[in-house]
């Protein structure tokens, strides 16, 4: 499982972005935000630097991978 520390995620609006940022580099990956936590989970995919790229240009801070 990846796990990604991201800023700038407050609402519905937000989740989604993040979940169709990530689904476009791997249509199968699992992915789990948590607002509050301020984290991304990722399962089924080991692309950690082609998501967390797509994570930034939909918008919001990777502060870690």
């Amino acid at each position: 499982m990846l796990r990604f520390q991201v800023e700038g995620m407050s609402c519905g609006h937000c989740v989604s972005a993040v979940t169709k940022a990530v689904q476009a580099v791997d249509a199968k990956a699992q992915v789990q935000v948590d607002l509050a936590g301020k984290s991304v989970s990722v399962e089924g995919s080991d692309l950690k630097e082609a998501i967390a790229t797509a994570i930034a240009d939909a918008g919001y801070e990777v502060l870690a991978a």
